[in-house]
Parts: C-alpha cells; sequence; structure tokens
C-alpha cells in the first residue's frame, strides 16, 4: 500500500496546502467537494498539482511536514519540476481498489455508476 503526499493549489498564485492521504484518488474527491476541511473550501484550493508516493505513512507523514516549513518559492520551484504547466493531476488518477473489494467504492466496470450503502 501506498501513501502520498500532495500539494493543491487555488490558482496561479493563490493558496498553496500541503497534505498527505492514503488514497489520494478518495482524499482529493473530498477535497474537491469540500468535505473535510474548512480551509481547503474557505481558500477552494482544488486543483492537485504536486503528488508522491512512499512506502509507509511515517514517510509520508515526515515529508508532509517538511514541505509545510518550506518557503513558498521552494514549493512553488518543486511544483515547476514535478509539473512545470500546472496542470490539474486529478485526472490521471484513478480509484484505487480496496482488499476484499472487487470495484471501488461507487465504481463499476465499463464507467457504469453502482450504487452502494453508505
Amino acid at each position: 500500500m501506498a501513501f502520498y503526499v500532495y500539494i493543491l493549489v487555488s490558482g496561479r498564485n493563490g493558496t498553496l496546502y500541503t497534505g498527505y492521504a492514503d488514497d489520494l484518488y478518495r482524499r482529493m474527491t473530498e477535497r474537491r467537494a469540500h468535505a473535510l476541511s474548512r480551509f481547503t473550501a474557505k481558500y477552494d484550493v482544488t486543483k492537485l498539482v504536486f503528488h508522491e508516493a512512499h512506502e509507509t505513512r511515517e514517510a509520508a507523514w515526515t515529508r508532509e511536514r517538511r514541505i509545510e516549513k518550506w518557503r513558498r518559492v521552494w514549493k512553488l520551484e518543486l511544483i515547476e519540476r514535478f509539473n512545470p504547466g500546472r496542470r490539474d493531476l486529478f485526472v490521471d488518477l484513478a480509484p484505487q481498489k480496496k482488499p476484499g473489494s472487487p470495484l471501488p467504492r461507487g465504481r463499476a466496470e465499463g464507467g457504469c455508476v453502482a450504487f452502494t450503502s453508505p
């Protein structure tokens, strides 16, 4: 299982948000719906411009903490190296299948939506 560090932006020179998650697709879906954080909702920080995978939760957490302490310009340089056009990387993500689950929640083969109970 991978753990991810990510950076979101609200616009070209807007607010930056750094976080980590074990399911990047799910976390980005929650952030875009403004379901988890008042901060990301208030500043509309939803564009995924950077992410990297780590083998352990501790490694991802440590990396997130380091990046959070960086100066803004260093974060922007990291984003530019990783994603020069600053395109939204969310479109490249696919839902992760959970062990023991044939399909990710709310998804079905062929693009059809499977309804699941909460």
